[in-house]
């Protein structure tokens, strides 16, 4: 199964830069979109003709505000947002259970615009490692996928020395992504293609970052280690436009 996850940074305006065009190409069983900023009535139809047999949706009840998305060509047993992880009602998970899988489609939150918000953030990381650990010890794989807004490691980023205080980078935020490893999660594209450097998934709109590649790694497929030996690929879409954000993915065998 091919799985992709992109922060579109508004569905409606990447829908408008006709920036959809790169799913009919290239065909994934599963896309997980986040920061949709907008409701079901909202989404423009068609986006792209490759025929998902199924979409669910997640809108934040604050208007053109976060919220995901998830379509699949198959159908989940169950879908869920988890409520008691995302109280706040910001529309950030989607949860789909399919035989003993668990696939997170989720939009982290954003620790830069006060420490009430740095702190909501931390909550949320540790409810949500918390809430997949309860479903691996039921015998569920588990896959997370979706905007973590924080770089883990210092080739994660272009600027690692002038971030270090910055929220995205924190030493906090980043010891939270050592202990998800730590548990037993695999970071995917490390697990394929190592070390390798330059590799962002996100860029400022500012001072032509993208271009020049000054970029953060902040959007991840992570894996369980039960799903370890299914792993076929990882990999950044970095040549898709449309949001500040590229998308990124896996293919592997469930």
């Amino acid at each position: 199964m091919k799985l992709i996850s992109w922060n579109v940074n508004g569905i409606r305006a990447v829908a408008n830069k006709n920036g959809f065009s790169w799913v009919d190409e290239i065909k994934p069983d599963v896309l997980c979109l986040q920061e949709i900023k907008a409701e079901a009535p909202q989404i423009p139809e068609p986006l792209f003709t490759h025929p998902f047999t199924c979409k669910h949706i997640n809108s934040a009840s604050k208007k053109g505000y976060s919220g995901t998305m998830s379509f699949s060509t198959q159908t989940f047993d169950t879908t869920d947002t988890a409520w008691h992880i995302d109280h706040t009602k910001e529309g950030r998970i989607l949860e789909h259970h399919f035989g003993d899988v668990a696939l997170f489609n989720v939009y982290f939150p954003n620790g830069q615009q006060s420490e009430e918000r740095l702190s909501h953030k931390m909550k949320f990381y540790s409810d949500f490692l918390a809430h997949t650990e309860a479903l691996r010890q039921k015998g569920k794989g588990i896959i997370i996928c979706g905007d973590v807004n924080t770089a883990h490691r210092e080739i994660d980023l272009a600027n690692p020395k002038a971030n270090e205080n910055t929220s995205g980078f924190l030493p906090i935020e980043r010891a939270w992504m050592d202990t998800l490893l730590e548990k037993g999660y695999l970071d995917t594209f490390r697990e394929v293609h190592g070390d390798v450097k330059d590799a962002y998934s996100w860029w400022s709109y500012r001072s032509g970052a993208r271009e020049r590649n000054v970029g953060w790694r902040i959007d991840y497929f992570f894996i369980s280690n039960e799903l370890k030996s299914k792993l076929n690929d990882a990999f950044i879409l970095n040549k898709i436009h449309g949001s500040d954000h590229c998308p990124v993915g896996i293919d592997i065998m469930l």
